[in-house]
């Protein structure tokens, strides 16, 4: 059911943190088509760690982790598991070798590791149909939102959050994005865990430390015997579900395009494996609070005498849902809308300047217009950024009845079928070459899709969900990937150096 009734004072809030946000955008300027969602300033290994997590945190940790818990109990902590293991991946075996490589972007390392412009344009476009799904996502999240905020449909608040996230990336410039990831971090955190210690604070609850202090609210609804959340780890799940989940959401986080592209932007080794420390601690900082949400959510319902809600909308809002219930002033409520587009609109609008970049970067100077200067890179990614938010925004009409962190989950599937392996070979295995690449990641798409393809899906749904699929896809990919190098012939020995010398030396000595 909508409500018609405009919440101003939320609404005000929202629309001074985006009057902030063009405030600090607007003192810097684009120059040229690399800075067009490839290169940023930060400072240090805390303000690498803080751009991390911005760039993370998007709609689907700040409201799809609750969701999925308010819906599925503990079968969510495998959102939790998968993404935070991702970048222990990335910490153990690539945050550093990334950096040593030296380039700008995946689709850029896949080229210049494989030797290859068509694994470079097949990267590129696997990145621009990662970033359309995730964008997809946090088109969703901005939407509900602005309905909660305007009492409007899905549809037209799906517009309206598409005008947000475009006007505010014309208004006040690409870099914009990069400076605001920072403050964006400190916002989203402060709305995320502030209006969850009014909360337990008014219930009475140790809320200094809210995440220990909803126990108590946890252990009343686990003694209702007609409650949907349950104690069992796999109430409506198996355990492979769980763990095919688990293990996509890990390969995918170390195999994001735009989570990899931090890290290019660091200026020495050590910052990069303490901005993924940094980073990892102030993601946790989330993932430790959103459970308690969802059990708050569900508390206030049984309080107030409400429905549990199989919903998918209104799980992804029982963030909100739990502070109105609960009864929490309306600035705090505010606050927490307000940190919601935060996190949906510096991921979204990341993610488009990451699909715009590798279409003017790697596939037009290459593909379509040899002699491309810098300014009409520049004009082209303008243009395709446009139009990667017109397809998202239309991807955003027909998914409606999905669930934020289950559209997400897909583009983590893709880029734990393609991108991860590619990464992880091409630093790890001297002889993976281009044709075995190519192979993986063409192959890493068709697994990716499989379960879509009418009658192969009731075959291969239980082995390969679309929000799972990595779980077997990653491996079988390497196992081509390998395959087909031992068959072809191997790179040069120029990169075989510059492997051995350069990018992992300090194993090696």
């Amino acid at each position: 059911m909508i409500e018609t009734t405009v919440k101003i004072l939320p609404l005000a809030i929202v629309l001074g943190m985006f009057f902030l946000f063009t405030l600090a955008g607007l003192k810097t300027g684009k120059k040229q088509a690399s800075e067009y969602g490839f290169h940023g300033g930060y400072s240090g290994s805390l303000g690498i760690g803080a751009a991390i997590a911005s760039n993370w945190m998007s709609a689907a940790s700040f409201f799809g982790i609750a969701g999925m818990f308010y819906l599925k109990g503990y079968y969510a902590m495998a959102f939790v598991v998968g993404w935070t293991g991702g970048y222990v991946l990335l910490l153990v075996l690539m945050a550093t070798q990334i950096r040593r490589f030296g380039k700008y972007s995946a689709p850029d390392f896949v080229g210049s590791r494989y030797e290859s412009d068509a694994a470079r344009t097949m990267a590129a476009l696997i990145s621009i149909i990662i970033a359309v799904i995730y964008v997809t996502a946090q088109f969703k999240g901005i939407a509900l939102v602005v309905a909660w905020i305007f009492g409007t449909a899905y549809f037209p608040s799906v517009v309206i959050g598409v005008f947000i996230v475009v006007g505010f990336v014309v208004v006040s410039g690409v870099l914009g994005v990069t400076r605001n990831q920072q403050l964006g971090y400190f916002v989203l955190i402060t709305a995320f865990i502030l209006p969850l210690m009014f909360l337990t604070r008014k219930l009475g609850y140790f809320w200094i430390l809210p995440q220990f202090g909803y126990g108590d609210a946890l252990a009343e609804l686990q003694s209702r015997s007609d409650l949907v959340w349950s104690g069992d780890l796999f109430p409506t799940n198996s355990l492979y579900g769980w763990l095919a989940l688990c293990f996509t959401l890990m390969f995918g986080t170390a195999g994001l395009p735009h989570v990899l592209s931090r890290f290019y932007q660091t200026p020495g080794m050590r910052d990069a494996r303490w901005g993924v420390v940094w980073g990892l601690f102030f993601i946790s900082l989330i993932y430790w609070s959103a459970p308690a949400y969802a059990v708050l959510g569900r508390f206030f319902e049984i309080k107030n005498a409400l429905p549990f809600s199989t919903e998918p909308d209104y799980a992804d809002m029982v963030i909100l849902h739990a502070t109105v219930y609960g009864g929490v002033p309306s600035w705090v409520t505010g606050f927490l809308a307000a940190g919601g587009v935060c996190a949906a609109f510096s991921t979204g609008s990341s993610l488009l300047l990451t699909g715009s970049a590798s279409f003017s970067y790697d596939i037009y100077p290459r593909l379509i217009r040899s002699n491309a200067s810098e300014s009409d890179k520049l004009m082209v990614s303008k243009g395709f950024f446009l139009v990667l938010a017109l397809v998202s925004m239309f991807l955003a009409f027909v998914t409606d009845r999905f669930m934020i962190a289950e559209i997400a989950a897909l583009a983590f599937a893709l880029a734990g079928n393609t991108i991860f392996p590619a990464f992880l070979l091409g630093i790890w295995w001297k002889r993976a070459n281009s044709a075995g690449v190519i192979a993986g990641m063409a192959s890493g798409v068709c697994i990716t899709f499989l379960p879509f393809l009418g009658k192969f899906s009731a075959v291969f749904g239980e082995l390969l969900p679309f929000t799972s699929s990595a779980f077997l896809g990653a491996p079988a990919v390497i196992c081509v990937m390998v395959l087909v190098s031992l068959f072809t012939p191997p790179p040069s020995p120029e990169m075989a150096n510059f492997l051995n010398e350069t990018v992992h030396k300090e194993i090696e000595n």
